[in-house]
């Protein structure tokens, strides 16, 4: 059984973190820290863990915890996890991040979209958490950076058609719509009620942080560096991402071809699942589950292929991906503690 501690659990990736350990045959959680909610018990800020759990939220450093904790999940904000990661990880604890602190290889453009980098040693030999692309370095992995929300949904959904090479990389377009959870769950004005409820705007429009990660890896796969166009936008939901990407195709596809592909890219992919030729994914049939939902079209008139992915941005952009990433560091099948079927309605 493993000892494991979710270090900033206050929010709603930390809740859901919970969830999902709490209900996971091979963790035992240990801790939960937030320094606002110090002493507070988690079930009274999340009544759903009434009579589930005793946890009480500490404020603790890392020295305090690292012998405790055999795996820590850092959901701290940007900048912040950077500061704690190297205590946990020379001390052998398992390190997972879900904020960009160890996404992006080069420092410089870490800089230039987040802020001074005080750990970029440890850069070097953080995996980037996309389990269906690096699964192998996962398994060997000390500190996993967990992929961003819309990185997630994108780069699956375009990672088959780079690999071929069969679309032209400047071409790309991703526009993404994101449900109001993605916000976070601080008090902030854009995400109240009034402001969300029966709206749907852009937002960041060519200014969003993780455009640089997107290129990142979407240039690992097709091994040649990528500029895209991305634009995301809230849409009045919880939770869910639907991102509909548009391509020109250098050869000619048919729509039956592509899906076969697809599968056959993802045939050991226990998390993303794709849709029948004609069929295209809703982020209500992926909400509160660990899948990825990739739809194919092929628009013949303009020569381009469009592709449509939804997740949860909560699960498989967040916390549950950080989950799956554990199962691969710690030699349990992939799937453990996330065989949930997804909410509906």
């Amino acid at each position: 059984m493993l000892n494991v501690g979710i270090y900033g659990a206050s929010g709603y990736t930390g809740q859901e973190l919970l969830r999902l350990l709490i209900g996971h045959p091979n963790t035992n959680v240990v801790v939960v820290t937030s320094r606002k909610l110090k002493g507070i018990g988690v079930s009274e800020v999340y009544p759903a863990f009434a009579g589930i759990t005793d946890l009480r939220f500490v404020d603790s450093s890392p020295k305090n915890l690292v012998s405790s904790c055999d795996v820590v999940f850092l959901a701290l904000p940007h900048g912040e996890a950077m500061n704690v990661a190297s205590e946990f990880v020379e001390a052998g604890v398992k390190v997972i991040d879900l904020s960009a602190d160890f996404r992006l290889k080069d420092v410089s453009v870490y800089e230039e979209w987040y802020t001074k980098h005080n750990s970029p040693d440890l850069l070097l030999n953080a995996v980037y958490g996309l389990p269906e692309l690096y699964k192998n370095d996962l398994k060997k992995a000390c500190l996993v950076a967990n992929p961003g929300c819309y990185p997630t949904g994108i780069i699956l959904g375009l990672a088959p058609l780079l690999r071929r090479g069969c679309i032209d990389t400047a071409s790309i377009i991703a526009d993404s719509k994101s449900g109001a959870s993605g916000s976070g769950r601080d008090l902030q004005l854009g995400s109240l009620f009034c402001e969300v409820n029966e709206g749907f705007r852009a937002y960041k429009v060519a200014s969003h942080r993780h455009i640089p990660e997107i290129e990142q890896e979407l240039g690992r796969v097709a091994e040649t560096a990528i500029k895209i166009s991305f634009t995301p936008h809230l849409t009045p939901a919880n939770r869910g991402i639907l991102s509909t990407i548009y391509a020109n195709m250098k050869e000619e596809i048919s729509e039956s071809e592509l899906v076969d592909m697809y599968k056959d890219f993802y045939r050991n992919e226990r998390f993303v699942r794709i849709c029948r030729q004609g069929s295209l994914p809703n982020i209500s049939s992926v909400r509160g589950s660990n899948n990825c939902d990739i739809g194919l079209a092929v628009d013949k008139r303009t020569g381009r292929v469009i592709v449509v992915s939804a997740i949860d941005n909560l699960i498989k952009g967040a916390a549950g991906q950080a989950v799956q990433n554990m199962n691969l560091m710690c030699g349990f099948p992939e799937e453990t503690g996330l065989n949930h079927i997804s909410l509906f309605p």
